[in-house]
């Protein structure tokens, strides 16, 4: 089954995001930054997808990003960045594969989830 991994700091946007995939068939996993993110897959755990919020405590999405492309086992993983703003520039450098703008549109989201996680 193809799994997606939200990184996202507002429970919220999590849960919702997590919820809306979950009822289109997607196995998903959260996590509240970058850090639990990195430990949740260097811990044998897989995704098709990785959606990133870039602006969160801790570690946030451009240092999760960095850590990600370092890591052989996990750097082909493609990511989706979720942003409050256009942020071409700056979501270009994360060589992320699109941006879903905050408020999320549903079909964007369903997209970006069927274009990588086909099974």
């Amino acid at each position: 089954m193809a799994s997606i991994l939200i990184i996202e700091d507002d429970e919220d946007i999590r849960s919702g995001m997590a919820e809306i995939l979950r009822e289109e068939g997607y196995e998903v996993a959260t996590a509240a930054d970058g850090r639990a993110a990195l430990s949740w897959l260097r811990t044998g755990n897989d995704a098709s997808l990785i959606l990133l919020d870039l602006m969160m405590p801790g570690m946030n999405g451009w240092q999760f990003r960095s850590e990600q492309l370092r890591d052989p086992l996990i750097a082909s993983i493609p990511v989706v960045v979720i942003s409050g703003s256009e942020t071409d520039q700056e979501t270009a450098s994360l060589n992320a594969v699109g941006v879903l703008i905050k408020p999320l549109n549903l079909e964007q989201l369903f997209g970006a989830a069927e274009r990588y996680c086909r099974a």
